[in-house]
């Protein structure tokens, strides 16, 4: 009976380690899912800025506006017959 006992208790502790400490232990699963999350919210905020970019490209492939509004942005240009007017604040 005392052998069972010391058995028993030694497969206890054995599973406690492995539970606690050993491979896939709890502490690698919780730090695991918080990398997941992590990589979650990286994956969504690079989806987000994708769908941004793929708006912008659609809009320059079909519409004459937003080339005229990134020709003056950022390239300074105006229309013919038109008067550039510069605010300094």
């Amino acid at each position: 009976m005392r052998i069972l006992f010391v058995i028993i208790l030694l497969l206890i502790a054995h599973l406690q380690y492995r539970l606690w400490l050993g491979d896939d232990s709890i502490a690698e699963i919780e730090a695991a899912k918080l990398h997941l999350a992590n990589l979650k919210k990286q994956v969504d905020e690079k989806k987000q800025r994708n769908d941004a970019l793929y708006a912008e490209v659609e809009d320059l492939r079909k519409g004459q506006e937003a080339l005229e509004e990134r020709a003056r942005d950022e390239l300074g240009m105006i229309k013919e017959n038109e008067t550039f007017f510069q605010v300094l604040e």
